[in-house]
């Protein structure tokens, strides 16, 4: 598959990035933020999103979306992050729709019309400590009566306190560490017994501590099968991790694009500092990394919509490689705007910030590292 947009998708990249442009820019974000906004996104936003189509990407035509995979997702994603855009985009039209997607239809006739209108939010209640661990899945589920009782606690859930659908990885047998014996639940707001504390994060969204006191759900509110959730949960994460790199790339590319700009207007003793052939040579390095990156992230998902069965180490590669070229993106950034790019005013620190929470989001560059040594049998 060549490494390059079709026409279709080269048109939804140029729909998303003026649409998110001019409806949400970076300035967006600073109001959100000085505003001190409960909620972490703008409601209104998320509708508009529905109204452009772009919350359907990954529903299938016949339920009402666009069907158009893994690429097209990643090609809005990216234009969310180079404008630092807080929206529930990747845990609700990425992760919940491909949850979804492998369970019930009750499931899909209950959630995807208000998914694709924008008036649903989702929420992935997946980790529990304070790193990416999957497959160390401790919450329980047990049964109780005709359904299951969840009882537990999870962490960095963005959006939690917020969402009117979360998804839920329980264990129903086993022990942590083992794949078998995870499942999957579709947990609805509200549900008693279910307390959500919001907190701050580095960029200022809002991710929340979720605690699980004996939550009842009925047994409809499994995803696929019981004990057998982590087909569907590596199949979620898959698309989530790949959408995360698309974002990063957006991100270190807004952050790239900022900074080889200042190059280019900043003089130094009536010599503008783009002249000065370090800091060209760090620009090209910077801008060799990002590409690079954005090869790896193209391939992972274009994999993902083949079906590939490699499809999963090539998500740990893109995942690796957009958090360390976006990494050295924001630091550049940072370094090349001088003492005025730690300060409030200018919007580099932002894109810093959202690197650092992104980078961790889904598994770090450590964790996708250690995946594919594990995988390459070391």
């Amino acid at each position: 598959m060549p490494l390059f947009l079709s026409e279709e998708q080269t048109m939804l990249r140029d729909a998303a990035r003026d649409f998110v442009g001019e409806q949400a820019p970076v300035s967006h974000l600073r109001s959100l933020r000085d505003a001190d906004d409960p909620t972490g996104f703008s409601r209104d936003l998320w509708r508009s999103f529905g109204e452009m189509g772009f919350n359907g990407i990954l529903i299938p035509e016949d339920q009402g979306g666009l069907g158009l995979g893994a690429v097209a997702a990643g090609v809005v994603l990216e234009e969310v992050g180079r404008n630092l855009t807080p929206s529930p985009f990747l845990p609700t039209a990425i992760g919940a729709v491909t949850a979804l997607n492998g369970g019930a239809a009750a499931h899909r006739e209950r959630w995807f019309p208000a998914i694709l209108s924008g008036e649903a939010v989702a929420a992935l209640a997946i980790d529990e400590g304070p790193k990416h661990q999957p497959e160390r899945t401790a919450m329980r589920a047990e049964r109780s009566g005709n359904g299951f009782r969840l009882t537990g606690a999870k962490q960095f859930v963005a959006g939690g306190h917020v969402a009117d659908l979360l998804i839920v990885a329980a264990r129903t047998a086993g022990a942590p560490g083992e794949e078998d014996g995870i499942t999957l639940f579709a947990v609805e707001k509200d549900a008693a017994n279910l307390h959500a504390d919001p907190r701050r994060l580095a960029d200022s969204s809002l991710a929340a501590r979720l605690r699980f006191d004996g939550v009842e759900v009925d047994a409809d509110a499994v995803i696929g099968e019981v004990d057998g959730g982590a087909a569907t949960l590596r199949r979620m994460l898959g698309h989530v991790r790949a959408g995360a790199s698309s974002e990063l790339l957006g991100v270190g590319g807004g952050a790239m694009d900022m900074t080889v700009s200042y190059l280019k207007e900043r003089k130094q003793f009536g010599v503008r500092i783009g002249a000065f052939q370090a800091l060209q040579h760090r620009a090209a390095h910077l801008y060799s990394e990002m590409e690079v990156a954005r090869a790896a992230t193209l391939k992972a998902q274009q994999m993902l919509d083949a079906g590939d069965a490699k499809a999963d180490a090539a998500v740990s590669i893109a995942k690796a490689m957009t958090g360390m070229a976006t990494t050295l993106a924001v630091q550049e950034g940072v370094q090349m705007h001088g003492g005025i790019g730690m300060t409030d005013e200018y919007d580099i620190g932002f894109y810093m910030k959202r690197a650092r929470v992104l980078a961790e989001a889904f598994g770090d560059v450590g964790y996708h590292a250690d995946r594919l040594a594990e995988g390459a049998g070391y």
